[in-house]
């Protein structure tokens, strides 16, 4: 772990558009976080990056203001560091449901489990837990779990581009993994199927997401730290190494009439889904979408004139 955290660049809260990253705790809801913000900020527009069932915590990036617009463009790909408990089954494929029936585990080595976990990565298809906010039929599947029905949630494709034993204890049946995936992945999932490959059953234990949306755990404050002082980290930083144009006075006053603009010929847009576009004083004015007519198109834009 680092020493603290980095220096946060930042925004004033007076502009109130850019990220807040939360540490969250334990026991409470994204929701939760997104009200405090709400209340502590005196604004209405504030966005979570990716819901954390209550038991979990970690990184919870919070967009503020107009940075909630950008909050589609920006990369799913998250990470964590999760203890899946070996022998059981749960409703819930957590600790926190009920125990449906317990088996022993195999005696297996470090190397064969290993092995196992392999399988897991790379594009698959799976399927969420019932006690999940999947809708279905309109409804979110953990109402209608918690009142009894069977579900058949149908699998979705998810990608798990990094999956790591950190630790095997044979005598406890438990195992630490880490893992980067794609947006919709459910780490429940992984441990049910575990388990099911086994023979055993496996629910997660614990889980601690320690990336998301490109800001990283030792840039996340605690939930009781959160201050109406606190200042926001610069909507740039979310958007990664995409590629950035500076638009001069001319140039900006066009963007903010939603106009098209030529493509500069000194950035490499292939393969890029959106640019930056950045006020003549270097801050962010919104999200243009390269053309194959070589134009900048309008998707999003903070200062729109009308």
């Amino acid at each position: 772990m680092a020493n603290g955290p980095p220096p946060r660049p930042h925004l004033t809260s007076a502009s109130s558009c850019g990220f807040l990253v939360i540490n969250k705790p334990a026991g409470c809801t994204s929701h939760d976080c997104v009200a405090i913000a709400r209340r502590l900020l005196g604004i209405r527009r504030v966005g979570h990056g990716g819901t954390l069932d209550p038991a979990v915590t970690g990184v919870l990036p919070l967009a503020i203001g107009p940075a909630t617009r950008l909050l589609p463009y920006l990369d799913g790909t998250k990470a964590y560091l999760g203890r899946i408990q070996l022998g059981l089954n749960t409703d819930s494929d957590d600790l926190s449901g009920e125990v449906l029936n317990q088996n022993p585990w195999p005696l297996l080595k470090k190397e064969q489990l290993e092995d196992l976990l392999s399988l897991f990565c790379g594009e698959q298809m799976q399927r969420p837990p019932n006690v999940s906010a999947v809708h279905i039929d309109g409804e979110r599947a953990y109402k209608r779990a918690r009142r009894g029905e069977q579900l058949q949630i149908p699998p979705r494709p998810v990608t798990i581009h990094h999956l790591k034993l950190l630790e095997w204890n044979v005598a406890e049946g438990n195992l630490a993994i880490e893992l980067r995936c794609s947006a919709g992945t459910y780490v429940r999932s992984i441990a049910r199927d575990l388990g099911e490959r086994l023979g055993c059953g496996a629910a997660l234990a614990e889980l601690q997401r320690t990336s998301a949306l490109g800001f990283e755990l030792n840039q996340a404050i605690p939930l009781e730290a959160l201050q109406p002082s606190t200042p926001l980290l610069d909507p740039l930083l979310a958007l990664g190494a995409r590629p950035q144009l500076k638009l001069d006075s001319a140039q900006w006053q066009a963007w903010c009439r939603g106009q098209r603009l030529p493509a500069s010929s000194g950035v490499d847009y292939q393969n890029c889904d959106v640019v930056a576009m950045l006020r003549p004083d270097g801050s962010l004015a919104g999200l243009a979408h390269p053309t194959s007519t070589g134009e900048l198109q309008p998707r999003v834009v903070f200062d729109a004139a009308g």
